[in-house]
């Protein structure tokens, strides 16, 4: 009964997020409180589900995000960009996003995302553009680049410490599928919207006139600012070797620009998305609810039960199995779920670490890659709708799914050949 119960409210939860009848982040919170005074959940167990490290990254980002654009650096950075690019639109859309992949495999995608959509807005709002098309560009393209390393994206982190992968690993295995994957979305970006980005001659010319050294509104604070932001990029890059997780690093950065900016807490507060942090707390104690009673975990043994112990049908189950899952719900308690069982799996098999890699590097694969489906599959896209939506632009679920799913689909289709290539 209690399993039939998490299964109806996770299901009512979502529709509501799908329809969009209510803010997703009430219908998050709602399905979760639902959960708890039903007794699914203690409120303790649900506290214990919240991914603390996930929400504290975000929290700190978002104040160093806010008090570095006091400075003007992103009016700069826009201006900047378009003028590199000769203010053209379809242009602008690939170059955004390349840059986005590569900050998102050596930062991660949640801070780059952070960074480079304000960038955006700031772009296509001098340039009078519609922002929808870059912004869903970049969403895939964050996810696409965290998926080529250890640092890219928290599922990666996860999996690395008990399947025995180093940074090296990471990058020879997962890299070249994401590169190719990346080619072929912002191919696809590309012949879907050249036709549809289009801005006037005159606005070209009166941003290609414009001096980008302007908007530079303070240099102390931008100094300051940049020094605090480097240490904090610094320490996500040596977070496995010193030991300290990403939220505290991410909030120590955001405190000590904080004391360094002298700027009034309350409004730096404000620019917390509040509602994208309460979205995900309810989200994770949804999912955390599917752990509890055992849905995710039946899911996954049975899953594995039917490959009959065959590596390559088993890694490519894994692999689309991921995939789905995270792009409906987040990926980081199903990884978390899936890695005991491929553990299991190696321990009963007798099997060696090498053995086992593809089945690593296909959870990696699909958790990531498997959060381009649908707009609340992973972090980033979350992220980025919240701003975009600050800013008066929706992105709407149906809007991204129409990009977003066949993508994610022709990517795993493509992961799936580069598995059988590299392994079988």
């Amino acid at each position: 009964m209690v399993t039939i119960l998490t299964g109806i409210v996770f299901l009512a939860t979502y529709a509501l997020i799908v329809t969009e009848k209510i803010p997703r982040a009430v219908a998050a919170a709602a399905g979760a409180s639902v959960l708890v005074l039903f007794g699914v959940l203690s409120q303790e167990t649900a506290i214990h589900h919240i991914d603390w490290n996930t929400l504290g990254l975000l929290i700190g980002m978002m104040i160093i995000v806010d008090l570095t654009k006091r400075s003007g650096v992103f009016g700069f950075l826009a201006i900047w960009v378009a003028k590199n690019v000769k203010a053209d639109p379809v242009k602008l859309m690939l170059a955004l996003s390349a840059l986005t992949a590569v900050l998102s495999a050596f930062l991660d995608n949640v801070t780059t995302v952070l960074l480079v959509v304000p960038v955006t807005l700031a772009i296509t709002d001098t340039l009078k553009l519609n922002p929808i098309p870059l912004l869903l560009t970049q969403i895939m393209a964050s996810n696409i680049g965290g998926t080529a390393t250890l640092i890219g994206d928290p599922p990666n982190i996860m999996i690395a410490g008990p399947a025995g992968l180093s940074f090296g690993d990471f990058l020879i295995n997962l890299a070249p599928a994401a590169i190719s994957i990346l080619f072929v979305t912002l191919y696809f970006f590309y012949l879907n919207y050249r036709k549809q980005l289009h801005t006037t001659e005159e606005d070209k010319a009166d941003l290609m006139q414009q001096n980008e050294w302007e908007e530079i509104k303070d240099w102390r604070l931008l100094k300051r600012s940049l020094f605090v932001l480097a240490l904090t990029i610094l320490g996500f890059a040596l977070h496995s070797i010193i030991h300290v997780e990403t939220a505290a690093i991410a909030l120590s950065g955001a405190m000590l620009l904080m004391i360094l900016a002298h700027e009034e807490p309350e409004e730096v507060f404000l620019a917390i998305e509040w509602p994208t942090i309460f979205f995900f707390a309810g989200l994770f104690v949804l999912v955390g609810g599917l752990v509890e009673v055992g849905i995710l975990d039946r899911l996954a043994q049975i899953s594995l039960d039917l490959t009959g112990g065959n590596l390559m049908t088993m890694a490519l189950l894994i692999l689309w199995l991921s995939a789905i899952s995270s792009a409906f719900v987040d990926n980081i308690p199903f990884v978390a779920t899936m890695i005991p069982l491929i553990q299991k799996v190696a321990a009963m098999g007798g099997l060696g670490p090498e053995a086992v890699e593809p089945l690593w590097c296909a959870l990696a694969l699909g958790a990531c890659l498997g959060g381009n489906g649908t707009i609340v599959g992973a972090s980033a896209n979350v992220i980025v709708a919240g701003i975009a939506e600050k800013n008066g632009y929706r992105i709407s679920y149906m809007q991204y799914l129409k990009n977003g799913f066949p993508l994610m689909i022709l990517s795993i289709i493509i992961s799936t050949g580069y598995i059988l290539l590299r392994y079988y």
